[in-house]
């Protein structure tokens, strides 16, 4: 088949990217044209034009990130642990290779240094070229761009950074080492004493045991844990979580939000961490469901409570 072909499906005069959900829901885009298309060594990688989200990247066949709705991906992923943290001047982003992750971080002007570490070259390539509404054509002295392997680099970093945001895609292919405990230790490692680390942890509908296998990672490694929301319409069921680690702090500042965005804003930092009441909810060890026995899972008016446990 084409090349450019790839994962697309055609229906009369038009053509469709279908994206398999587990193999219970499909979700198809109209596509107007095929901007790129390659292959990496890690992956297929394309940029498309569609008729509602815009240019979007797409990885074996999975949105990743659009024009129409990046930004409230990226800006999530990193305003909370930016805001939270009260200095933070050296920061490392695993993944994130459309860029919209260092793009948001380098708004703050007490950044020194963003480390972005990205496994696919060819991704950060397209995107920067092709993808500009998320990348922003993105050009700060500050980020330093390293093309290896997260899960390796990790292994290398002591006490050197202040915020870690973890930005991968779906637990599979290269991505699937992101998800696992000796990560998010060695995760541990590299954040300095009072740093603190954010991942996305997949849709709390269709991805439960993901998100609670995150929590509970977390929970063995960092006294103060947190959950919070946000709407991505890319992402199936619409509703996606992010997991929060922090060695000390845990408030969002009593200053006002004063960066450049789209979606974030004082009231949203405030409320994301306001879970529904079925995310307060956590498997236990024998089946079933159980109300945590500490507060860590738990967020009240933009403050994550100390996980009393650790």
């Amino acid at each position: 088949m084409n090349e450019q072909l790839e994962f697309l499906e055609q229906v009369g005069s038009d053509f469709w990217l279908v994206e398999d959900e587990r193999d219970n829901l499909k979700v198809s885009y109209r596509i107007k044209e095929v901007i790129y298309a390659g292959y990496s060594t890690f992956q297929h990688v394309m940029i498309l034009d569609s008729y509602d989200f815009g240019r979007m990247l797409v990885l074996d066949g999975v949105v990743q990130s659009t024009s129409l709705d990046g930004h409230i991906y990226n800006e999530m992923i990193t305003h909370v642990p930016m805001m939270i943290h009260p200095n933070p001047e050296h920061v490392l982003i695993v993944g994130g290779g459309d860029c919209g992750a260092a793009r948001e971080v380098a708004k703050y002007d007490c950044v020194k240094k963003i480390d972005m570490v990205e496994i696919d070259e060819l991704v950060v390539e397209a995107c920067r070229e092709h993808l500009p509404t998320v990348s922003g054509n993105l050009s700060d002295q500050r980020v330093n761009f390293i093309f290896a392997d997260g899960v390796e680099f990790i292994k290398t970093k002591r006490g050197c950074y202040d915020v870690i945001v973890v930005d991968s895609s779906d637990p599979i292919g290269p991505a699937m080492g992101l998800f696992e405990y000796g990560f998010y230790r060695e995760v541990h490692h590299a954040l300095k004493g009072d740093g603190l680390m954010v991942c996305q942890s997949q849709s709390p509908l269709f991805h439960r045991e993901v998100m609670n296998q995150t929590v509970h990672h977390l929970e063995r490694l960092f006294p103060i844990i947190g959950v919070y929301g946000a709407t991505v319409p890319t992402y199936p069921g619409g509703f996606w979580s992010f997991s929060l680690g922090s060695k000390m702090y845990y408030e969002i500042p009593a200053t006002m939000f004063d960066k450049n965005t789209k979606y974030v804003n004082d009231a949203i930092l405030r409320s994301c961490f306001d879970l529904p009441e079925f995310l307060k909810l956590v498997p236990d060890s024998v089946g079933g469901e159980r109300l945590p026995e500490n507060a860590g899972h738990c967020v009240d008016s933009g403050v994550v409570r100390p996980n009393l446990a650790i």
